[in-house]
């Protein structure tokens, strides 16, 4: 399968996603990740105010064939969460780069960023697989 990677989104090994807005990040898991995992039936998901630490498990995600943990791409204070995703865990499987977003953090160190992957190199990596 061929996955679109938004050009300005930076990826971790763990397939979280950090997609810069302005002095915020977003956080999701990226379309590949969601292809894994298959149905997805329930997100969990840290609280506002919740500070994020790089690298480090921030919530799971449960599917039919698993529960994985999702790891923070970028540390940062949790602004906001998408509560549609948790209502409705098929948002994410839906739209994992658009309305299947997780968090909008305040990212601690923007330079964190720098140490992800580019969507071209996670696109080669992935496609390797």
């Amino acid at each position: 399968m061929i996955f679109d990677f938004p050009k300005k989104f930076r990826f971790a090994d763990s397939h979280e996603y950090a997609c810069p807005e302005g002095d915020l990040v977003r956080i999701g898991i990226s379309a590949f990740a969601v292809d894994q995992l298959g149905d997805i039936v329930f997100v969990d998901l840290p609280g506002i105010g919740t500070l994020l630490e790089q690298g480090i498990s921030f919530g799971s995600v449960e599917s039919v064939k698993a529960v994985e943990d999702m790891n923070a791409p970028i540390g940062g204070e949790v602004l906001q969460i998408n509560e549609s995703v948790l209502n409705s865990p098929e948002e994410l499987q839906n739209d994992p780069h658009g309305e299947g977003w997780l968090l909008l953090v305040k990212p601690s160190d923007a330079s964190q960023l720098d140490k992800l992957m580019s969507s071209e190199i996670y696109s080669e990596k992935v496609s390797s697989k």
